[in-house]
């Protein structure tokens, strides 16, 4: 028999940077060698592998297609605080990882990290908003909400699992595994319907893409909302749900993500020389206040 549904679990990461540095082990980049081992955060090591499956464990125990459409019903009335863009990553940063060895940085300076790699090889200016903004959903955990619901890599519910998603042999526990509505290939989809037609599970991508959506080139937006979803962007395994934009348009989730992946380094950003140009391209892009 089934264990039932507990949506309150405990936590099994002490930090929402411990999926982030998996990732790092997951997908190693042959084009990064170059850089000093201590360039990143490097936890290989049983008791952080042990943290990051059961993690995956709850993740994909309860990331079910109800437990999708009721976070959307709960998150997406934009009720729970109003913020402007400075004001939700000071928010954002009450989240500063004090488990972390090796750096010690609060979520603006990853923020800026990502933006600032992004910025130095020239790209446009919406690029450079994109990789600043793109965590911002993670306030989700100051909401009460489990780091299992919040990150971790994303995938399609109300259709087949597929294997390639990491730790996969966990969906057996999930109740939609043997629901017939939603364990053949195209479950409740049609064929290559769109991305934009189909629930993702639950977390920062898809909320703070809903926030956004007014606010951003499309580029931007897929960015934003499909930055966790590996087992397409870097396995191809969803394709035959996407369409021909979205084909297009994960062009440059790939290229976002080794910045996302990639940039984190040592040496802290200077924050308040950055500042003047951040507030005046934040105001480019964002109205001074947004519902969260």
């Amino acid at each position: 028999m089934k264990k039932p549904l507990n949506i309150n679990s405990d936590n099994p990461m002490e930090s929402v940077d411990d999926w982030e540095d998996d990732l790092l082990v997951r997908y190693p980049d042959a084009s990064e060698t170059k850089k000093e081992k201590e360039a990143f955060r490097n936890y290989i090591d049983s008791e952080r592998l042990d943290t990051v499956k059961e993690f995956y464990r709850l993740n994909h125990t309860y990331q079910t297609y109800d437990f999708v459409c009721s976070k959307e019903e709960e998150y997406l009335k934009f009720d729970k605080k109003e913020m402007s863009i400075w004001e939700a990553v000071d928010f954002l940063n009450t989240l500063v990882d004090d488990s972390d060895p090796d750096i010690d940085l609060d979520q603006l300076q990853h923020l800026l990290q990502t933006s600032e790699a992004i910025r130095a090889d020239g790209h446009p200016d919406w690029f450079v908003i994109t990789g600043f903004i793109h965590d911002l959903g993670k306030i989700l955990c100051l909401f009460g909400e489990p780091q299992w619901a919040v990150v971790g890599d994303t995938f399609p519910v109300g259709c087949a699992f597929s294997d390639k998603i990491v730790y996969s042999e966990f969906f057996k526990e999930n109740p939609d595994y043997t629901d017939e509505r939603f364990n053949t290939k195209y479950g409740i989809y049609k064929p290559n319907c769109g991305l934009d037609n189909v629930k993702m599970s639950w977390g920062h991508d898809e909320y703070l893409y809903q926030i956004f959506k007014d606010f951003l080139p499309d580029p931007a937006l897929y960015i934003i909302r499909y930055h966790s979803f590996y087992s397409q962007h870097r396995e191809n395994d969803y394709t035959h749900l996407m369409n021909e934009k979205d084909i297009e348009m994960f062009e440059w989730v790939k290229k976002f993500n080794p910045y996302d992946l990639y940039s984190k380094a040592p040496v802290p950003p200077d924050a308040k020389a950055l500042l003047p140009y951040y507030k005046e391209l934040v105001a480019k892009f964002f109205p001074e206040k947004l519902n969260f």
